[in-house]
C-alpha cells in the first residue's frame, strides 16, 4: 500500500478514536515542511528535497505517535503551558531538560509540556546525526524537529487555554490551525528568501515561544468578541438536525463567513506564522548542517535519484519563488 495512503488511513483512524488536537492540522505541518526544504540552500537542500515526500508524511508522525501509538513520552513535547510555570521570562526557566528534570517533578513536566526544551534536544542530536552522516536518522529527526518548531509557532501550544477552554472558546484550536489554514492558505506568500545560520539556539528557541505567546491574547480576543456579537448559526454551519456540524475528526465546522470575518481581523496572523516556522525549520537545519561540519550529502543517494530530480526541483523552487508551496495533496479536515 502507498505509504501516503497508509498515514493518511493512521490519521483517521486515530483521529476518528479520540478528541485529537493536531497541532497545525495536516495541511499546515505539510506545507510547512515542504517550503522548509524549499528553504534549504542547494549544497544540502538536493540531499532533502529527494526525501521531500519522506519528510512531508513524516511532518504529522509525532502525532501518530501521541494518539495511535499512545506514546506518553511524546504529549509533553508538542506544548507548554507557561502559565503553570509562573512565565516571567526565560532568564527564570530551565535551560536544558536536564535542568528541567532537576526543578521540576516528572508529573509536573508532563503536564505543563516541555516544548522548548524538546527543541533544542533534537537539534542536538539532529546535528550529530549529521557529522555521522545516519541517512535515515537525519530524514527522521529533521521531521520531527520540523513539526516541534511548527508547534511552537502555533500560539495556543503556549498557553494553558489550549483550546479557549477557560474562555469560553472551546474548538478554536482546530479552528485556527486547520480550518483558516485549508481555506485560505492558497492565497498565502509563504516565501522567505533562503536560510540563515543562528548562533545561538537556545536564544532562538525562546524567542519563538515568546513571539508565539504574545498573539494568544489577541487571538482569543478577537474571537471572543465575534462569538459575542454572532448567534450560534452564525458561527457555525448547521446541519438538517439543527445541530451543529462537525468534520469527519468530531470537530465543530464554522461558517465561511465567519471564518473569513475573523481571518481578516487577525490581519495575516496565519499566514506570517506559518511563514516563520518556515523560516526557522530551515534556519534550524542548516544551523545543523554547519555546526555538524558541513557533510557532503550527495553520497547518501544514488546519482541516479538525483539527476531524477533535478527538474522538478526546479520548477518547485521556481514556484517557491512566488510564494507557493506546490505539489501537495494534503488529508483535509475541513
Amino acid at each position: 500500500m502507498n505509504k501516503k495512503i497508509v498515514t493518511t488511513l493512521i490519521i483517521a483512524t486515530l483521529v476518528m478514536s479520540t478528541t485529537v488536537v493536531l497541532g497545525w492540522g495536516v495541511w499546515g505541518h505539510n506545507h510547512i515542511n515542504k517550503g522548509a526544504v524549499l528553504n534549504l540552500p542547494a549544497e544540502m537542500g538536493m540531499f532533502f528535497y529527494n526525501h521531500t515526500d519522506f519528510i512531508v508524511e513524516e511532518s504529522v508522525v509525532p502525532d501518530i505517535r501521541k494518539y495511535a501509538m499512545g506514546d506518553k513520552a511524546e504529549w509533553p513535547r508538542h506544548y507548554i503551558d507557561l502559565e503553570n510555570y509562573n512565565y516571567a521570562g526565560r532568564a527564570g526557566m530551565p535551560r536544558t531538560t536536564d535542568e528541567a528534570m532537576s526543578r521540576f517533578p516528572k508529573d509536573s513536566l508532563d503536564r505543563w509540556g516541555t516544548l522548548p526544551w524538546s527543541i533544542q534536544e533534537m537539534m542536538a542530536k539532529l546535528t550529530d546525526a549529521m557529522k555521522k552522516k545516519r541517512k535515515t536518522e537525519i530524514l527522521l529527526m529533521a521531521a520531527d524537529l520540523g513539526h516541534y518548531i511548527a508547534d511552537a509557532h502555533m500560539p495556543l501550544h503556549t498557553t494553558i487555554n489550549h483550546n479557549g477552554q477557560f474562555t469560553g472558546q472551546v474548538g478554536i484550536h482546530a479552528f485556527w490551525e486547520s480550518q483558516l489554514p485549508e481555506m485560505f492558505g492558497k492565497s498565502y506568500h509563504l516565501y522567505t528568501g533562503g536560510a540563515h545560520y543562528i548562533d545561538n539556539i537556545e536564544k532562538a528557541t525562546w524567542d519563538m515561544i515568546d513571539s508565539s505567546h504574545a498573539l494568544v491574547g489577541p487571538l482569543l480576543a478577537i474571537e471572543r468578541k465575534m462569538r459575542k456579537d454572532n448567534p450560534e448559526d452564525k458561527q457555525y454551519v448547521m446541519g438538517s438536525d439543527g445541530k451543529v456540524k462537525k468534520n469527519k475528526y468530531g470537530q465543530m465546522v464554522h461558517t465561511e463567513e465567519y471564518a473569513h470575518v475573523y481571518h481578516e481581523l487577525m490581519n495575516g496572523m496565519v499566514e506570517q506564522q506559518m511563514k516563520s516556522a518556515i523560516t526557522a525549520i530551515a534556519d534550524y537545519w542548516y544551523t545543523a548542517w554547519v555546526n555538524a561540519g558541513k557533510p557532503d550529502f550527495s553520497d547518501l543517494d544514488p546519482s541516479s535519484v538525483t539527476d531524477r530530480n533535478k527538474a522538478q526541483y526546479k520548477e518547485d523552487m521556481k514556484a517557491w519563488k512566488t510564494g507557493k508551496v506546490k505539489g501537495l495533496r494534503s488529508d483535509r479536515e475541513f
